[in-house]
């Protein structure tokens, strides 16, 4: 059942990034995000295509598995587009909490005869139905690249952020990966606190951490070069540049690392 009574940052960040699967109450407080700070679309836009950036460099080191954790409303490229490009044989588990996502689940499981597509309806804060459901399309003894992109921040430190993503690696093998990004307060203190306080009124947790705070995400992991970065600043080779990034800054973090 769909929620229409209070956001959902899955449908805000489809109505940041120009969709129709939102409703009035995402685009009311997406409105109100923009009057705090007009470049949110852009650090949606900025997310999206460090996804495909980070995709294409596991898929070109050899990664052929992938586990996405809020997913959101599907926009294409997807990143099993983007993995079955490069290797046509590469298995993508979807997963997102809100049942809109569910509804458009199809447009997600259109990839190549080799492959597989699938989608869990499941929460991050429930990693055992993740991993469960996981299982029976992925192949948990080889390496799995685990994407949380735009997620975290969703999820406070009283959830146990730190612990969900340890408990989810835990189950994957050495030769893993995790791609990350993260918003932060580090460049904008005033704003970010602003909209931490719209969207807590709202319902909706943002937990902004710094630099630090999220490379906390990779302890124990061999971070990939250029480590932690601003998250259009990552690999920029891999994919075109999104109109607007360059005109301020990117209150983001982004990050691959490798399980050892």
């Amino acid at each position: 059942m769909i929620d229409t009574s209070k956001p959902h940052p899955a449908r805000m960040y489809d109505w940041y990034l120009g969709g129709k699967d939102n409703y009035p109450v995402d685009e009311e407080l997406g409105r109100q995000m923009l009057a705090l700070d007009p470049r949110v679309p852009v650090m949606a836009r900025v997310n999206r295509a460090f996804m495909h950036r980070a995709t294409r460099w596991l898929a070109e080191h050899g990664l052929r598995q992938f586990l996405d954790i809020g997913t959101g409303i599907p926009t294409e490229p997807n990143l099993h587009q983007i993995a079955q490009d490069i290797a046509p044989d590469a298995r993508v588990v979807y997963c997102d909490n809100d049942p809109i996502v569910l509804a458009h689940a199809a447009a997600l499981l259109r990839g190549t005869p080799e492959g597989a597509t699938e989608y869990l309806q499941a929460d991050v804060r429930d990693p055992a139905a993740i991993v469960a459901g996981a299982r029976a399309v992925l192949d948990l003894d080889r390496p799995v690249a685990l994407s949380l992109v735009a997620l975290l921040h969703f999820v406070s430190d009283e959830d146990g952020a730190h612990e969900l993503v340890g408990r989810l690696l835990s189950e994957l093998p050495s030769g893993s990966y995790l791609m990350m990004t993260h918003a932060t307060a580090d460049f904008t203190p005033e704003e970010s606190a602003a909209a931490v306080a719209k969207l807590r009124a709202a319902g909706v947790t943002l937990a902004l951490r710094s630099r630090e705070e999220f490379g906390r995400f990779f302890e124990g992991l061999e971070l990939v070069e250029p480590g932690v970065s601003v998250v259009h600043h990552w690999h920029q080779e891999l994919g075109e540049p999104v109109p607007g990034q360059d005109d301020g800054v990117i209150p983001g973090y982004g990050a691959v690392a490798r399980k050892p």
